[in-house]
């Protein structure tokens, strides 16, 4: 999977939360949940790459 996408879905999605911020996460944070969309996605291959940005990303601020 091309890192870059993910990053850049990562950061499509985190707009829908942080409007104004311009970065709102770290390299840290971005990494693991690239890491995070890796491992389900490979748990998960069927499933649309977007549903799970989605939900990591959502699931990583909400908890």
């Amino acid at each position: 999977m091309e890192e870059k996408l993910v990053v850049k879905m990562i950061q499509n999605c985190l707009k829908q939360y942080y409007a104004n911020e311009e970065q709102p996460l770290g390299e840290r944070d971005i990494a693991q949940l690239c890491e995070q969309i890796y491992r389900q996605k490979e748990a998960e291959p069927e499933s649309p790459l977007h549903h799970i940005v989605n939900d990591v990303v959502y699931e990583f601020l909400t908890i």
